[in-house]
């Protein structure tokens, strides 16, 4: 619906619910969601902020494509100064919440201050309120949807929430919306959490409206979604699979980050993969796949809906979790299953439901159980302090360190702290995989240098969907690169970056690039939005973003010498694979990136570079 033209802004010292106009010389510059929320957030905090203060601030907000007949055009951003990296954080969300949020008519919230006692956020059209959240402090993400649920008598009321994990401030809190969409990454619930905000709870009616030229964008949305249904990856692969289809696929390349990235291969991965989600259970002869799910808007139905085994050890006596629910998606069953070596497919699921349940990051948990399994491993941490057994391979011990977490239990308060905080903790710095302090997604930088380059330069921390690597290493799109090869990379990375820039802030979900390229997108864009969104200024603005989030994290302290990844990756080749010998090249390819940036030796963007991009 484009823009509805208006913001709501929250004062949660002073308990305020104010409406603005949208400041529409920035959303000329930057869009929506991701670009335009950076935007407000660099202009009113200090990037020095302790972003658990009540002087940080935490934005949700839509893209000028969400709510509309876009496909995947529901999602919604929260940016936010990140508790587990101490720079920016944008953590995207599909589901139904964004939608709904902009049917209310509002284009973006901004929260500010903290509230001296425990509050929700109730949002029907322009009626705006915050209410008293006592009864919801210290309950889950599940009971908060189905308790304000009822206490407004409305089915359709979209809830999003943070669990305990958010309260204890887990600094990987999620903020979750739907039972099982995500904000996930760099700790967005903590910051919630902080604010004594429990919930935003929104029921809008208004529909749709404000599109440019109507005509047009039916037009374009029509043949836009004719590409994703013909083309094999959003076409068959995703709704079939899910993400999870890439857990084979990865691992035979030996590029499968396994035993925190001790190995690049596990001899587990089959059991935890896609192609077992679809098979018959000994057990109870069902599929632990029950159907697939879409969120709102979306033609490519992607998610995963699954029932756990009833008679597995951590829900035999526990029938709340046995029901149909939200199941693995492929960076989930890595970071919970091969980063640990564990192949209990379960087991996984229950860790995975405990993560939608209390709100917490699956990336970041497993990969810090990982690290934590490793600090075991070599004798550093004991069963005493942990409390348990915390063998690599340990189902056991992955489920019962989920539950300590979520609920700030024992252990779990330093489990909660992420690797980059646990490690260091036990003078083993080296072993948290991580960049900027955030946990790596589920693709081994030494295995793919594409994806290595990317984890390093990310804006909010390792991160694979900055800069979508993959997609040209793997599956060849847009065109095939050799993933051992550093030449061309920098380069290829720079145009992901500032693409998946421009789709984040558009409303639309970064999975329709398997299918869709700027000349799929361009004119959806265009049809919705008054103004000249040619693709060079599309490009140009994703540009702009890019650099904005850099300048913000250079303000905050980051420096050139952060763009890097862990001794491990650099010094210890692979073990085994295609890529056996290989380390990660990033000083063969940073100086070239940093060039075509237009940045200094440093990283940091010459005046040259901001006169040019209107920063």
């Amino acid at each position: 619906m484009a823009w509805t033209r208006k913001i709501l802004r929250i004062n949660l010292t002073q308990g305020s619910c104010v409406s603005e106009a949208l400041n529409m010389e920035w959303a000329a510059q930057y869009l929506g969601q991701r670009g335009l929320a950076s935007k407000y957030l660099v202009s009113e905090i200090d990037p020095k902020v302790d972003p658990l203060a009540p002087e940080n601030k935490i934005i949700y907000a839509t893209g000028p494509l969400t709510g509309t007949m876009a496909s995947t055009g529901g999602r919604y951003s929260v940016v936010t100064k990140g508790p587990l990296t101490g720079v920016i954080a944008c953590s995207n969300s599909g589901g139904f919440f964004g939608a709904e949020l902009k049917f209310a008519g509002w284009d973006m919230i901004i929260v500010e201050g903290r509230s001296p006692t425990p509050v929700y956020l109730h949002i029907e059209n322009d009626l705006a309120e915050l209410l008293p959240a006592d009864d919801l402090w210290g309950t889950t993400v599940w009971s908060t949807e189905a308790t304000l649920k009822k206490r407004h008598q409305d089915p359709l009321l979209r809830v999003s929430s943070i669990g305990r994990a958010g309260e204890n401030q887990v600094l990987f809190a999620a903020i979750v919306n739907d039972l099982h969409r995500a904000a996930g990454r760099s700790g967005v619930g903590a910051v919630m959490g902080s604010k004594n905000l429990k919930a935003i709870a929104v029921r809008g009616t208004r529909g749709v409206g404000n599109i440019a030229d109507a005509k047009a964008f039916m037009a374009a949305t029509t043949a836009g979604k004719k590409v994703l249904a013909e083309n094999a990856v959003t076409g068959q692969g995703l709704p079939t699979y899910g993400t999870q289809v890439l857990m084979n696929v990865i691992n035979e390349m030996g590029a499968l980050p396994t035993r925190n990235h001790r190995d690049v291969e596990f001899e587990g991965a089959r059991k935890i993969s896609a192609e077992a989600m679809h098979e018959k259970r000994a057990s109870d002869g069902r599929a632990h796949l029950v159907t697939n799910q879409a969120c709102f808007g979306c033609t490519i139905a992607c998610g995963r809906i699954s029932r756990i085994d009833e008679s597995h050890f951590s829900v035999e006596t526990r029938p709340e979790y046995w029901g149909a629910n939200g199941g693995l998606e492929y960076e989930a069953a890595w970071a919970l299953g091969s980063a640990n070596g564990v192949d209990d497919l379960e087991a996984l699921q229950f860790a995975n439901l405990l993560c939608n349940e209390d709100g917490m990051d699956p990336i970041s948990f497993g990969a810090t159980v990982g690290a934590v399994m490793e600090l075991y491993d070599l004798g550093i941490l004991s069963k005493e302090e942990i409390g348990l057994e915390v063998p690599f391979g340990s189902a056991e011990a992955l489920c019962k360190l989920a539950e300590m977490t979520a609920r700030g239990e024992g252990f779990g308060k330093i489990l909660g702290q992420g690797s980059k905080r646990v490690c260091a903790r036990y003078g083993k710095p080296e072993l948290s995989m991580t960049v900027k302090g955030q946990e790596f997604p589920a693709y081994d930088g030494r295995a793919l240098q594409g994806m290595g380059l990317a984890y390093a330069t990310s804006n909010r921390g390792a991160c694979h969907l900055r800069g979508y690597m993959v997609s040209s290493e793997v599956f060849g799109i847009p065109v095939k690169t050799d993933p051992r090869e550093t030449a061309g990379k920098p380069e290829m990375l720079k145009a992901f970056q500032d693409a998946t820039a421009v789709v984040d802030s558009s409303g639309l979900c970064v999975f329709t690039t398997f299918a869709w390229t700027m000349n799929d997108i361009q004119p959806q864009i265009q049809a919705a939005c008054e103004g000249d969104w040619s693709q060079d200024s599309l490009l140009q603005m994703g540009e702009r973003i890019w650099n904005l989030e850099r300048d913000f994290n250079l303000a905050a302290g980051i420096t050139g010498k952060d763009d890097t990844l862990p001794p491990r990756l650099l010094n210890e080749p692979c073990k085994t694979g295609g890529s056996k010998g290989m380390v990660a090249e990033i000083g063969k390819m940073l100086p070239e990136y940093y060039s075509l940036r237009g940045w200094t030796a440093e990283g940091v963007p010459t005046a040259a570079t901001r006169s040019r991009l209107g920063l």
